[in-house]
């Protein structure tokens, strides 16, 4: 029998992972069973899909609000005219502006998870893309994080709207909220976005669309779920 190595607890955790796919409920079910740390572990979901990212119609990206939240708030900044920063800083954003704010980003200011953008405001922030895009905080009409709802735009992703992108792999990774979440949320938010990244199959992806689909919180070991197309569920 392989040597396993680790510390105690995730040698125990290993012991009472299931070995084989199994259901939403049943997934959530396991992994708050799983021995715990001292904090608030983060609950991801990794999905493979079957897609081509060097296809562009393939290259999904996008945004999600959660019906539960994800428990945690996002430190965003607004590019945007004067007239709309102070709605966009009672909304919560950190931090609001035009020219001025560019200038900050570029002097090294990087203190954000989300940085959102009237269209009117992407022609002076062109010259960001070089230090912004590296780092994903680049805002795009492709993830709702360029609108001329600006104000609105900031509630939802200071509240934890969940943004996503396929990695070249095919892979998208999400928050879908916190260990201490009650099973039905956790559930219920896996559930929405499951269907949600569903929805937006690229007509021109060939085969099978969702491969694999695990589960797990920021220290445990993962749990594949089964998934079942909805036209298989169908029949």
């Amino acid at each position: 029998m392989p040597k396993v190595f680790g510390s105690k607890r995730h040698r125990a955790n290993l012991e009472v992972q299931p070995k084989a796919e199994v259901s939403i409920p049943e997934a959530v079910a396991a992994l708050k069973k799983f021995k715990g740390v001292k904090f608030d572990q983060t609950v991801n979901v990794v999905m493979h899909l079957g897609i081509d990212t060097k296809q562009a119609d393939q290259a999904l990206r996008g945004s999600i609000s959660l019906p539960k939240g994800i428990g945690k708030s996002k430190r965003v900044i607004a590019f945007c005219q004067s007239d709309v920063a102070p709605k966009a800083l009672a909304a919560g954003a950190i931090k609001a502006g035009g020219e001025e704010l560019v200038a900050e980003v570029e002097k090294g200011f990087f203190d954000f998870d989300v940085a959102i953008a009237s269209p009117d405001m992407m022609r002076i922030m062109s010259k960001l893309g070089k230090v912004l895009g590296p780092k994903g905080l680049m805002p795009s009409p492709k993830a709702g994080t360029v609108t001329p709802n600006v104000a609105d735009a900031v509630k939802e992703y200071a509240a934890g709207k969940v943004e996503y992108r396929a990695d070249t792999g095919g892979n998208i990774h999400a928050v879908i909220g916190k260990m201490s979440f009650s099973e039905k949320d956790l559930v219920d938010n896996l559930e929405f976005f499951i269907k949600a990244i569903e929805k937006i199959k690229p007509p021109t992806a060939k085969g099978q669309y969702i491969k694999k689909i695990c589960i797990s919180g920021s220290m445990t070991p993962g749990i594949h779920i089964k998934h079942v197309v909805a036209e298989e569920a169908a029949h």
